[in-house]
């Protein structure tokens, strides 16, 4: 480790940044090794890469600014490269792991020079079963995450998100959250060590980084502080046996007084119990009505579900028939609606246009809300909402402990999602969310009305070159991390102070 932090820093040092054409860039990529660079000059094949690994197709239209060039390194060695070249002619970064940004934040920029350094080549993940860590690179998606654990036991999971294809950088920089979350808490929470490239040049880990930008890395949200090039991740017991379920129920009343009674049993169930509800339209024999999809996992066999879930919420009226005992890794592949077998393959094929939004609740809606609700999302195909509890081990972490500050007073996080398939017809879509976000307002947190930075918005605030002053930050920086947003700046003003790595939402520094 301590040669491969050496030879990095000789290749990163460098004088002051000066901006330098794309002739300059592409020849000192190449005289550093780094060859797997596509142009715009090849338009197929560079509309085809910029394509792979961006999953919101809002972002692949015609008035969309693209990059000038797209690098994918073969190696952590070839990052560094591709970082120290980049930064040396005053191009601007942007960096892709997954493409799953709500807001295409990892594929775009306004700026006139900017490339993508593409990490999907860089994925590798090695568990160690002894001391239940793996080291994970940070091209690794979390379906190649979880596939590298199982390899090797059944025994260790990791708590992070559903979605396999969602890049496992992106996830862990801003919190991570997912069905072990209230047993284990937050992806980052089981964070232990990180590699960061910073704008310096220099190559840090959690003991040369020190404890402020060590806690400012896990949850302060990607594309401020850094490249990271891989991560150190604590693993989890599972047991042999867990049970997935899935409840629906149909009709506004019998939604209503579902999803109501909901909001109290779930954020107050036992850590090894998780369920999250989603409600959206359906149209049954040419009528539209509200469905609820009530799902999750308990960390242990069907009986004992069965009689937790009577006691706790008879009014879902679970039966055996609704429940399916599998592995854990069985449960990843359940959720995500796949194979085992393709839990690796990062590519996704139901890409769609879309747009989301997010709250924390901190208290019941009141059935009046939720009736209110019903007919927005009758009307809209496309469009859900999901709600996930938290309790549990969020509820015994300090808000401080991460920049994540949502824990304990917080019942759910609630996500609204809309997708579409139909080109050129964004705003309508766009504005029907907006309408429904307004909707919300009055039964969701305030001052500020809290938001998760895993979920991008920029109807929240943004700056177009990434250059906003920490004033002008608040607007979105305190809805993603309320009072560690002071913090956060004072640790990025150290870290970055000529603001390299920035982007749209990224943390400011202090002039």
């Amino acid at each position: 480790m301590q040669r491969l932090i050496c030879i990095i820093l000789l290749l990163l040092k460098s004088s002051a940044i000066v901006y330098g054409s794309r002739t300059d860039l592409l020849s000192c990529l190449r005289s550093s090794g780094v060859t797997n660079v596509t142009t715009q000059s090849n338009a197929l094949q560079f509309d085809s890469l910029f394509r792979y690994s961006l999953q919101n197709l809002r972002f692949t239209e015609p008035c969309v600014h693209r990059p000038q060039m797209i690098i994918v390194p073969q190696s952590k060695i070839q990052v560094l490269k591709a970082v120290g070249c980049s930064i040396q002619y005053g191009w601007e970064i942007r960096v892709r792991s997954g493409g799953h940004s709500y807001e295409g934040l990892s594929s775009t920029s306004d700026a006139p020079h900017f490339v993508i350094i593409d990490l999907m080549a860089v994925d590798n993940v090695h568990v160690d079963v002894t001391s239940s860590t793996a080291w994970v690179e940070a091209g690794a998606t979390l379906g190649q995450v979880y596939a590298a654990i199982a390899e090797k036991t059944r025994r260790l999971g990791f708590p992070a998100g559903i979605c396999p294809t969602v890049g496992s950088t992106g996830h862990f920089a801003g919190g991570g959250l997912g069905i072990l979350t209230r047993k284990y808490g937050l992806a980052a929470d089981n964070v232990i060590d990180v590699l960061l490239v910073t704008a310096a040049g220099e190559v840090l880990n959690r003991k040369s980084m020190g404890k402020h930008l060590f806690w400012a890395v896990r949850g302060g949200g990607g594309g401020s502080w850094g490249i990271v090039l891989a991560w150190k991740i604590r693993l989890v017991s599972v047991p042999s046996t867990v049970t997935a379920f899935t409840v629906l129920k149909t009709g506004r009343d019998s939604v209503t007084e579902a999803v109501h009674r909901w909001q109290y049993v779930a954020p107050n169930l036992e850590k090894d119990l998780f369920m999250r509800v989603q409600v959206f339209g359906v149209e049954q024999m040419g009528k539209k009505k509200i469905r609820a999809s009530f799902h999750g996992m308990y960390l242990g066999p069907q009986d004992e579900l069965l009689s937790k879930v009577k006691e706790s919420f008879p009014e879902l009226g679970m039966a055996a028939a609704d429940c399916q005992e599998m592995s854990w890794i069985e449960s990843v592949a359940y959720f995500a609606g796949t194979n085992l077998s393709d839990l690796s393959n990062r590519y996704y094929s139901g890409k769609n246009f879309f747009k989301n939004k997010s709250d924390f609740a901190r208290k019941p809606l009141p059935k009046s809300a939720l009736r209110g609700l019903w007919p927005m999302l009758e009307n809209e195909v496309g469009g859900n909402i999901i709600m996930s509890p938290l309790g549990g081990f969020m509820n015994e972490t300090p808000s401080t402990a991460l920049p994540f500050p949502h824990r304990a007073g917080n019942l759910f996080d609630i996500q609204y999602v809309l997708t579409w398939y139909e080109e050129g017809n964004n705003a309508r879509h766009v504005e029907w969310m907006r309408n429904l976000y307004r909707y919300m307002s009055p039964y969701v947190s305030h001052s500020p009305r809290a938001a998760y930075v895993n979920y991008p918005d920029l109807d929240l605030g943004f700056s177009a070159n990434g250059l906003s002053s920490v004033e002008e930050a608040k607007a979105w920086g305190e809805k993603y991390f309320l009072g560690n947003f002071d913090r956060l700046v004072k640790v990025k003003s150290q870290i970055d102070p000529h603001n390299i790595f920035r982007n749209a939402q990224s943390i400011p520094v202090l002039k």
